[in-house]
C-alpha cells in the first residue's frame, strides 16, 4: 500500500519489535472504545467516505459539481455583498472592534558578521501590535480619498509593488472602495519584468516600501515616462535627489492626512458594479513576460465563497499567519477570507517566520511562536524545507530517540490511513515538532504547486492537523478545488469547490480521454463565476485560454491534466507543457520525473530537461549541501564546494541515487536521467530560475544552462 512506501525505516532488534507490537496492540484495543464513544472521528470518517462531487449529467465529458452545489453553483460570500467594498464594509459593522491586522515592532536590528566574511541582517523584535478592524477601515477610507485628491480617477489603474504588510492589504481595500483597478507586481520579480507591467497597465503613482523604492525602483523609474507619485508605506526614505523631474515621493500617512482632508460630497458614484475589475494580477509565469490577469469584484468574492466553504468552523477564534507574497493569488484570497470572517491577520516574512528563520538573531522568537496562529496557507517548497529540515534532525538524534520517534511516526500513519487520531502520540512525541508553527496550528492550506505525498503526510503526522491541499490559477481567481479536512488521502487536491464546476477534455497528442477507465482523464477546464476576465491588453491569449459555452458560461483551458476518482476528487496527472517526445518516440512528463525525485534527502530543486532530437533524459539539480558534502566524504573526494558540484565523479554518485529513487517510484527506464549537472547555487525567486510559488521556470533555466545541455547531449 501507499502508507507502507512511506514508512520510516528503523533498526529495532525483531525480539523486541514484536514485543512492542504487542504492547501496541493492547493499547489501540483498550482505548478503542472510549475513543468511539467520545471522539467526533466517527462522523469523520463517515464524512471521508462520501461521495464529494457528481457529474451534472451522464454524458462524457460532463462537468463535476460539489455536491453541495449540484443545482446552483455559490457566487455571493453573504447577501447583499457582491462587491468587495460591501463585504469589507460588512465586516467591519459585524466585527468592529476586534483586532484585525497585527505587525511587530522592530526592538533592535544588528549585523552579524559570519566566518565566511559575509554580513547578516538580523532583528529582534517585539509583541504584534492591532489595528482593528475600524481602524483599518478609516486608514483605507482617508487614503482612498487621499489618492483622488492626487488625481487618481476610478476604473484607472495603481500599482502596487511591496512585500506583504498591513499596509498592503489597506492600500488594496481603499482601491476597492473608490474603484481603483489595482495592478499587483511580485516584490522579487526583475527589472525588465517591472517595466513591463507598468508601462502596459500606464500606471502614474506606485505604492511602494522604502526599501524596495531604494534596492529596484531607484534603477528603472527613468524607463517609466508616465509615473508621476511613489508612496512609501514605511515613512520617508533617506535619499531624494536621485529621482527624476516630475516624480513626487509622498509617504502613506501624508496621502491620508490629505485624504482625511478632503471634501468627499462627489465621492458616492465612484463605487464599482460586481463586474468592474477589482484587481489585475501579474503571474510570474513559468514561461515568458509575466501577463497580467483581469479579476472583478464578482471573480474574487465568488472565489472567496468557494475556499470559506472548505473550512469548518471559521471565525473569530482564528489567527491567520500571513507571509507570503499578497501578489500571489492564494495569499490574498486567503486573507480577504479572514477578513471576512473576523478572523485576525498577524504579518511575518520568510525570514522571521521561525525560531530559526534566517533574519531572527538566535535565541529571540520567530512570528510563529510569538502569534500561535491556527491557520496557515503554505506552498510546498517551504512545506519540503520543514520536512527535510525535521528528519535531518530525527537523524541526528541518539538510536533510542530515532527508533521511538519513527514508531510513533509509522504508528500514527496507520491510524491517520483508517481515519482514527492517536492523542498519546501528539502529546509525547511529536509535541516538540508541532511547536516548530507555535503548537496552534488546526488547518494547513498548500497551494501553488504539487505537494508530494510524503510531505502531506508528514505534515499530517508531526503537526497533527490536516492538510488541505488546493488547486487553481491566478484566472480562476485562485479558485478551483481544495480537500476536505477529513479526507486523509494523499496526492489529490479534492472536489471543485461550490463556485465552480470541472470538466475533462479529450487530448488525443497525450492519449488522455474522458472515456478512459476506470477513471475519466483529459485537459482540467474550470467553469463558474470565479473565471476571470481575461489578460490585460493581450485578447490573442484571452481567446485560447478562455471559451464562453452555449449557456454563457466562461470557461478556462488551465493545460492541466487531471483525473476524476469515484468520490469525485479530481488528481492532477501530468501538465500539457511539461509532455517531450524523445527520438524514440516516447513521451516523457517533466513534471512527473521531477515529483519522484524531488523529496530525496540530496535534492534541494531538480529540473528534468528532455530533447525530441535525443534519445534520453537530462537534469539539472540543486544539492543539499550537508547531504553532498557527506557522500564526498564517504567516496574519500576532497574538495571546496564547488568542486564538488563541478566533479563528474560526483555526477556519477548523484545519479546512482537519482537511479534508485526512480526505480523504486517506478519510473520507466527511459524517464530516468542518464546525465545531469550539479548547481553548487540554489534557484530562488531573485534568481529569475523559479517563479514566487518556487515553481521552475524551465525557458529560463534552459538559457542558464545550455551550455551544459550541449555538452550533455554532445
Amino acid at each position: 500500500s501507499q502508507a507502507a512506501t512511506m514508512k520510516l525505516k528503523h533498526n529495532i532488534n525483531p525480539v523486541l519489535l514484536h514485543l512492542i507490537n504487542f504492547i501496541i496492540l493492547v493499547y489501540s484495543f483498550v482505548t478503542y472504545i472510549p475513543w468511539y464513544i467520545f471522539s467526533g472521528s466517527r462522523q469523520a470518517i463517515a464524512k471521508a467516505k462520501q461521495v464529494k462531487a457528481k457529474p451534472v449529467n451522464n454524458k462524457p465529458g460532463g462537468a463535476y459539481r460539489s455536491v453541495n452545489s449540484l443545482h446552483c453553483l455559490a457566487s455571493v460570500l453573504f447577501p447583499g455583498c457582491d462587491t468587495l467594498d460591501k463585504v469589507f464594509k460588512y465586516a467591519k459593522t459585524k466585527f468592529k472592534d476586534k483586532k484585525l491586522l497585527g505587525t511587530r515592532e522592530i526592538l533592535k536590528e544588528e549585523d552579524e558578521i559570519q566566518p565566511s566574511g559575509k554580513v547578516f541582517k538580523k532583528v529582534i523584535l517585539g509583541k504584534y501590535t492591532w489595528l482593528s478592524y475600524e481602524d483599518v477601515y478609516i486608514k483605507a477610507v482617508n487614503f482612498g480619498n487621499g489618492l483622488a485628491v492626487l488625481g487618481q480617477q476610478p476604473k484607472t489603474n495603481i500599482a502596487i509593488f511591496c512585500e506583504t504588510r498591513a499596509e498592503w492589504m489597506i492600500a488594496a481595500q481603499a482601491c476597492f472602495m473608490c474603484n481603483y483597478q489595482l495592478v499587483t507586481l511580485y516584490a522579487t520579480l526583475g527589472g525588465p519584468a517591472i517595466v513591463h507591467g507598468l508601462n502596459e497597465t500606464e500606471v502614474t503613482t506606485i505604492i511602494t516600501s522604502k526599501e524596495l523604492m531604494q534596492t529596484k525602483l531607484k534603477e528603472i523609474v527613468s524607463q517609466v515616462p508616465r509615473l508621476r507619485h511613489i508612496i512609501t508605506v514605511d515613512g520617508k526614505p533617506t535619499t531624494w535627489s536621485e529621482f527624476p523631474k516630475g516624480v513626487i515621493v509622498h509617504t502613506m500617512a501624508s496621502v491620508q492626512a490629505m485624504g482625511a482632508k478632503a471634501d468627499t460630497g462627489k465621492k458616492q458614484q465612484a463605487r464599482p458594479v460586481p463586474s468592474d475589475i477589482a484587481v489585475i494580477m501579474y503571474t510570474s509565469g513559468s514561461t515568458g513576460v509575466p501577463k497580467g490577469v483581469m479579476i472583478s469584484h464578482c471573480n474574487i468574492i465568488a472565489g472567496i465563497t468557494g475556499m470559506a466553504e472548505r473550512i469548518p468552523n471559521l471565525g473569530e477564534k482564528d489567527i491567520y499567519i500571513g507571509y507570503l507574497p499578497l501578489a500571489h493569488v492564494l495569499e490574498l484570497s486567503a486573507e480577504l477570507v479572514c477578513l471576512s470572517y473576523g478572523c485576525c491577520i498577524g504579518y511575518s516574512s520568510p525570514q522571521t517566520l521561525a525560531d530559526q528563520s534566517s533574519k531572527i538573531k538566535k535565541g529571540s522568537k520567530g512570528d510563529v511562536t510569538t502569534l500561535k496562529p491556527t491557520l496557515m496557507a503554505a506552498v510546498p517548497e517551504i512545506m519540503d524545507r520543514i520536512y527535510k529540515n525535521v528528519m535531518n534532525k530525527v537523524n541526528e538524534m541518539t538510536s533510542f530517540q530515532r527508533n521511538l520517534f519513527i514508531l510513533a511516526y509509522n504508528y500514527k500513519m496507520e491510524q491517520i490511513s483508517k481515519g482514527y487520531t492517536t492523542p498519546l502520540c501528539d502529546s509525547l512525541i511529536f509535541r516538540k515538532v508541532r511547536m516548530l508553527l507555535g503548537g496552534k496550528i488546526r488547518i494547513l492550506l498548500c497551494g501553488g504547486a504539487p505537494l508530494s505525498a510524503a510531505t502531506q503526510r508528514f505534515m499530517n503526522i508531526c503537526f497533527c492537523c490536516p492538510v488541505g491541499q488546493g488547486y487553481g490559477l491566478t484566472e480562476s481567481a485562485g479558485a478551483g478545488t481544495i480537500t476536505e479536512v477529513w479526507d486523509y488521502t494523499t496526492g489529490r487536491v479534492g472536489a471543485p469547490l461550490v463556485c465552480c464546476e470541472i470538466k475533462l477534455m479529450n487530448w488525443e497528442e497525450g492519449g488522455y480521454y474522458n472515456t478512459d477507465k476506470p477513471y475519466p482523464r483529459g485537459e482540467i477546464l474550470i467553469g463558474g463565476q470565479n473565471v476571470t476576465v481575461g489578460y490585460y491588453k493581450n485578447e490573442v491569449r484571452t481567446k485560447k485560454d478562455f471559451t464562453v459555452d452555449e449557456n454563457g458560461q466562461r470557461w478556462l483551458h488551465t493545460g492541466d491534466i487531471g483525473e476524476f476518482h469515484q468520490d469525485g476528487c479530481l488528481k492532477i496527472i501530468d501538465r500539457k507543457k511539461d509532455l517531450v517526445k524523445l527520438q524514440a518516440g516516447e513521451y516523457v512528463s517533466l513534471g512527473k520525473v521531477e515529483a519522484a525525485l524531488k523529496n530525496l534527502p540530496l535534492v534541494d530543486n531538480i529540473c528534468v530537461y528532455a530533447s525530441s532530437f535525443h534519445s534520453y533524459v537530462i537534469g539539472f539539480v540543486v544539492p543539499n549541501q550537508k547531504e553532498l558534502a557527506e557522500l564526498a566524504r564517504k567516496k574519500g573526494f576532497k574538495g571546496t564546494w564547488e568542486e564538488i558540484c563541478n566533479s563528474p565523479e560526483m555526477e556519477k554518485e548523484v545519479l546512482k541515487v537519482l537511479a534508485e529513487a526512480a526505480m523504486a517510484a517506478n519510473l520507466e527506464k527511459f524517464e530516468i536521467p542518464v546525465k545531469i549537472r550539479l548547481s553548487p547555487d540554489p534557484w530562488t525567486p531573485e534568481t529569475g530560475l523559479v517563479t514566487d510559488a518556487f515553481k521552475l521556470k524551465r525557458k529560463e533555466l534552459t538559457a542558464y544552462y545550455q551550455m551544459d545541455i550541449d555538452r550533455m547531449y554532445g
